[in-house]
């Protein structure tokens, strides 16, 4: 009697011990097949439609990656067609040193100083959409830009007051990368002067601006971009903003060649007081972008 019942135990407790081997085989394997379904359910995005973080003075749908430190040397030099009478533009450069920093995989915060007006500009760029492989079609990315003019005087403006300084650009990045050597970017934008001339310009405006790229070697790639104003004043003095330019990849970082009816850097200036025409009036500058 007492053999059989200690067996009867061995028995149990054996059973126990191969249900809980069997559910913990059984928990494992759901585990196993709920990664296998998210890894299939999630979509590959598609990387690096541009190289730069602009295209040439326009921004591209390009993010820093969280963590990383880019710092920015830009020159515009002055007309070219000026020819020794400005020693073909050297004489009357615009600089513009600023940073950028990745605060999350999603968000870009940047700052920058030209010598145009002793402008000071903020920005944000902000992801919403990526581009997926078999998937979401483009990328989109929002950026705004906040400028203050610190270059403005009483003595010239007696009713001045602190907001005057102000202007600001909201744009909607969105790009389609169709292959490693082209990519595409559609941007519409909103522009607004709290301090502007009404004879010259509206004070809020409206522009459709398009760029692209397209590798032609393993580190460089022709890039251009163009804007179009719709909401101008009569006796409009500016052009449309046109720049073309040369991407060029060098390990950290991305030096940009770049020629433009525009020499302002600063969004708000770029797009709306462009003055060259590839006749008179043509800029030539460069980006240089360093990673850390």
């Amino acid at each position: 009697m007492y053999f059989n019942s200690l067996t009867m135990k061995k028995i149990v407790a054996l059973a126990w011990i191969a249900m809980g081997c069997y559910s913990t085989s059984l928990h494992a394997q759901d585990d196993l097949l709920n990664e296998l379904n998210q890894d299939q359910n999630k979509k590959e995005t598609v990387s690096a439609a541009f190289k730069g973080q602009q295209i040439c003075t326009m921004q591209s749908t390009k993010m820093a990656a969280k963590g990383e430190w880019y710092f920015l040397v830009a020159h515009r030099f002055g007309d070219l067609t000026n020819g020794f009478e400005n020693f073909f533009g050297l004489d009357n450069a615009l600089t513009k040193l600023g940073g950028l920093y990745g605060a999350t995989e999603w968000l870009t915060l940047g700052f920058s100083r030209h010598t145009l007006a002793k402008t000071y500009e903020f920005s944000g760029k902000y992801r919403l959409m990526a581009q997926e492989v078999d998937g979401f079609p483009v990328t989109i990315v929002g950026y705004h830009t906040m400028d203050i003019n610190s270059q403005l005087e009483k003595e010239e403006y007696p009713e001045l007051s602190g907001t005057d300084r102000f202007a600001f650009s909201n744009q909607l990045l969105i790009s389609r990368k169709f292959s490693e050597n082209f990519s595409l970017q559609l941007t519409p934008m909103y522009i607004h002067k709290n301090l502007y001339d009404p004879l010259l310009e509206e004070k809020s405006q409206f522009l459709m601006a398009l760029g692209g790229r397209y590798k032609f070697s393993k580190r460089c790639s022709f890039n251009w971009e163009y804007a179009q104003r719709f909401n101008t004043v009569s006796n409009d003095p500016y052009q449309n903003p046109l720049t073309v330019g040369v991407d060029i990849e060098t390990g950290g970082h991305v030096f940009q060649l770049v020629l433009s009816n525009s020499q302002a850097m600063n969004d708000v200036s770029y797009f709306t007081t462009a003055t060259g025409d590839f006749n008179r009036g043509i800029f030539f500058g460069f980006n240089l972008y360093r990673v850390f």
